[in-house]
This record gives C-alpha cells, sequence and structure tokens, in this order.
C-alpha cells in the first residue's frame, strides 16, 4: 500500500492491491485548431477546461478557450466526479495534477489534458485524494519526465499502485479526509493571509513614522519641534548621481556592479551581480560607500520606481552601481540616511513618485530632477534617531511573526501529505474496520470488489466477430 512515497504491500485487513487504470477509464481531450477555437463565447461552442483550470485541487471555471461544438463528442463532457489531469506539460510541478468536477458541466477538456472517470464501484472521492498524495505525484514525475516536455502516456496509469479499501470504508475515509482537510486548508489560508497583514502593519508604522504619531510621547518629553518642517530632497543632500551607463559581463572581469532589480524597498542585492572594467577616475566616482542610499530610476514595474534601499554593508572593497540606479548622498546634519530611507518607503513620497512616473519602451522611470523635488518631512536629527529605532523594533517584530508563520505553513503542507499518507495506509479507520469486521470481509472486501468491477469491465468490452470461414 502507499506508504509516504512508496507501496508496501502489507495492506489492512478487507484490503487489495490494483492499478490505479482499473479503477477509472481514462479519456482523451478534444483536439483542435486556431480556426475552430475562439477566446469568446459564442452560440454553437462550448469552453474547453485546460491545465491553467486545474488550481490547488479545483476546477476554475474561467478564461476558457471555446471551440465548436461538434468537436467535442459527448463522452468528453464532464461530468460529476470526473477527474481532469494535466497531461502535458514543460513543468513538473504542473503535470499530473488533477481537479474533481463537483457537478456536470456543458464543456469539455483539452488535449494537453486527460479525464478520469471512476467506476460507480468506487466512492470517486478517493481516487481525487489519492492523486494529491505524494505517492501519485513523484511516480507521476518519474513516468512523465521528458527532455523538454514532461508527458504522461495513458499506459502510465496501469504502474501506478492503489491500496483499495472496501467500498464501505473507502466512505468512512473519504468523509475522515473531506473533515481534516477542510481543517488544514482554513489552518493554511489564515496563514497565508499574514503575509498581507503584515505587510499594512509595515506601511502603517512607516506612515506613523513620518507624520509624528510613533514619537508624540517622546517629543512630549523632549520637547522637540512638532509640526515637521519641510524641505525638498534637493535641499537635504549633498550628492545625487545616476551610475555607470556601458553594459557589464558575465565573465567576472573588472570590478563588481550592482543589477538594477538589486535595489527593494529596505533590501539591496549584493549576491547577484555583475562585472564591470573601468578606469580607477571612474572607480572611484561611482564607488559605494557605507550610508549612500540608492533608487530605482527605471524598472519594468511602476512598484518598483524610486524605491530606496541603504548600503547597510558592503560586500566588496569595491562595488559599483549601473545606470538605471541614483545615488544619494545626504546632509547628515539634517537628514540620517536611515531616516531618509523609511520616508522614501512611505506612502506620501510613493504617491508622489506615482504622480511622477513616465513610460518609455515598456520600462516606467523617474528623472533625478523630479525626484529632487521630492517632499520631505523632516523631524530633528535626534528624533529621527528615535524613529529609526521604533521602527526598526517593530519591523524586527514584524519579521519575527512572518518567519513563525512561514514555518508554521510549511508545517501544515507536511500535514497535509502526512494525513492522505494515513489514509492509504488505513490509520484513519483502525477502529472502524475492528468495530466493522462484517464490512470489510467475504463478499464486502476490497477482492470482491475488484472481481466485481472486473466483470462491469468485461460486459462492457467489444465482442470480436468470428472470422468467416
Amino acid at each position: 500500500m502507499v506508504v509516504g512515497d512508496s507501496v508496501n504491500e502489507q495492506l489492512p485487513p478487507g484490503w487489495a492491491l490494483t492499478k490505479l487504470d482499473e479503477l477509472v477509464s481514462l479519456l482523451r481531450g478534444v483536439t483542435y485548431n486556431n480556426s475552430q477555437s475562439s477566446d469568446t463565447a459564442h452560440e454553437g461552442y462550448l469552453p474547453i477546461i485546460r491545465a491553467n483550470n486545474i488550481q490547488k485541487d479545483k476546477l476554475i471555471l474561467r478564461d476558457f478557450v471555446y471551440v465548436q461544438t461538434e468537436l467535442v463528442k459527448e463522452i468528453q463532457k464532464i461530468r460529476k466526479n470526473d477527474i481532469i489531469v494535466a497531461m502535458s506539460s514543460g513543468s513538473k510541478s504542473v503535470v499530473g495534477k488533477t481537479a474533481k468536477s463537483v457537478s456536470d458541466i456543458d464543456a469539455g477538456f483539452g488535449a494537453f489534458c486527460g479525464l478520469l472517470r471512476p467506476t460507480k464501484l468506487v466512492v470517486p472521492e478517493i481516487i481525487s485524494f489519492y492523486t494529491r498524495g505524494s505517492y501519485y505525484r513523484n511516480k507521476v514525475s518519474e513516468l512523465s519526465a521528458g527532455a523538454n516536455i514532461n508527458n504522461l502516456k495513458p499506459a502510465h496509469f496501469s504502474e501506478l499502485d492503489f491500496p483499495l479499501p472496501p467500498f464501505a470504508e473507502q466512505k468512512v475515509i473519504a468523509e475522515k479526509l473531506d473533515t481534516l482537510l477542510a481543517q488544514v486548508d482554513n489552518t493554511k489560508a489564515r496563514l497565508e493571509r499574514i503575509p498581507e497583514i503584515l505587510k499594512r502593519f509595515r506601511q502603517s508604522v512607516l506612515a506613523a513614522a513620518v507624520s509624528g504619531k510613533l514619537t508624540e510621547e517622546w517629543r512630549a518629553f523632549n520637547k522637540t519641534q512638532f509640526p515637521y518642517v519641510t524641505r525638498q530632497l534637493s535641499e537635504i543632500i549633498h550628492e545625487m548621481r545616476n551610475g555607470l551607463s556601458p553594459k557589464p559581463n558575465e565573465l567576472g572581469n573588472g570590478y563588481p556592479i550592482l543589477r538594477i532589480s538589486s535595489v527593494r524597498p529596505f533590501s539591496l542585492d549584493q549576491v547577484d551581480i555583475r562585472h564591470l572594467e573601468v578606469p580607477d577616475k571612474d572607480k572611484e566616482r561611482y564607488k559605494l560607500q557605507l550610508n549612500d542610499l540608492l533608487f530605482t530610476r527605471y524598472n519594468g514595474s511602476i512598484e518598483f520606481v524610486g524605491v530606496c534601499a541603504r548600503v547597510a554593508e558592503l560586500k566588496y572593497e569595491v562595488i559599483l552601481y549601473p545606470d538605471k540606479l541614483i545615488r544619494v548622498r545626504v546632509d547628515k546634519n539634517q537628514v540620517t540616511p536611515e531616516y531618509l530611507e523609511i520616508f522614501s518607503a512611505s506612502q506620501s513620497a510613493r504617491d508622489y513618485i506615482y504622480s511622477l512616473v513616465k513610460s518609455t519602451s515598456g520600462q516606467k522611470g523617474i528623472s533625478g530632477a523630479d525626484l529632487k523635488l521630492m517632499e520631505v518631512q523632516l523631524p530633528s536629527v535626534s528624533e529621527q534617531t528615535e524613529i529609526v529605532r521604533r521602527v526598526e523594533e517593530l519591523f524586527a517584530f514584524a519579521d519575527r511573526i512572518e518567519h513563525a508563520a512561514q514555518a508554521a505553513l510549511s508545517r501544515v503542507n507536511n500535514l497535509t501529505q502526512s494525513i492522505l499518507a494515513k489514509a492509504f495506509r488505513g490509520e484513519l479507520t483502525a477502529d472502524w474496520r475492528a468495530a466493522n469486521p462484517d464490512l470489510i470481509s467475504g463478499e464486502n472486501s476490497a477482492e470482491a470488489l475488484l472481481a466485481r468491477i472486473k466483470a462491469e469491465r468485461d460486459k462492457v468490452k467489444p465482442t470480436k466477430k468470428a472470422k468467416a470461414g
């Protein structure tokens, strides 16, 4: 039987080991060409389910392609309890993924998908739950492996071992899995919401930091100025300089230089770098120093235009920066680099950036001249230091929560596979079997069930015509 990633033949009483293809009929998808399909619904066309409609073990009934109705055979229309399978994909994580239909659907499925139609003599949920388990996923990945594309073939389903419980026990297992996995999914959904909640929390911290709310009590005790003075960025910096425009190399020749994507809010990537050969005068002119601020000048996504990261550490004695980044060096008598980094991530700064972004050849950007005009709410340097301390403390608290949530989410993901493995080892129903021995033996055993399934299949097999003598 299925135990984690392997199959063990020590089955619970009344169970039988069979192959998946003995319990289902495999149907091939609808083939069509561009002239026979449409991205929009028309009379005389039917929607087609494709691999992108299979998401998190469920069918997503939108984003269809539509094909002429006559191309879809009646048998290819999706019925309640059919299980759609992604049969072909360049990604191993996609091929073999499944979703069970909860109702009849007046739709077909595409040629890159297949359909498993369970025999009426098994509980269909058992087949669906089986395809979510690690044994099925790992075996499918192994069987379908190809050079450029992974393909599941109909014959592969005859290589998948299936530990079959008696029919009555299948019902009990399906009910238990429905309950347990719904609880797991609810827990998972809550954990998956935490990063977005923390994102809003961090933004509220930044808003409080630059508006004065974060340090109200500190200000009252220290009797410092409020409202804050407002200065344009140009008034509180010593230098603003675009980076180097020559094309870097991947060969390691010259000095390390950041990528355009190196800068994200509060984060500077000095690992994923390239190299650039420059004369000494340019090396001195464009090398980064501790507490330099880097702003993105251009990016394909507006979300990352004008974002700022501080050089909190230097991983190289000399590291340069490219033309689509802007280096800023502040007047430390007026503003600390740490505070300006915080201010630049606040919503008021981002709104200013968004208002001035221009698009050129698919790239979105802001000029240094516009950036210099950004108005900065400026507490005293001593209050800036206190703001930075409090923001760092609150962000560290949020980081700890996020790491704990990620660890919990990993455990929850493992829990799903643990529950499925226990189900197909018979561990979830051991007490039920002990209380119902008559429902797992004799004519109620899985062996007897397999015999009935075979008899039903033999009935519908076409008979060969005898040759004329």
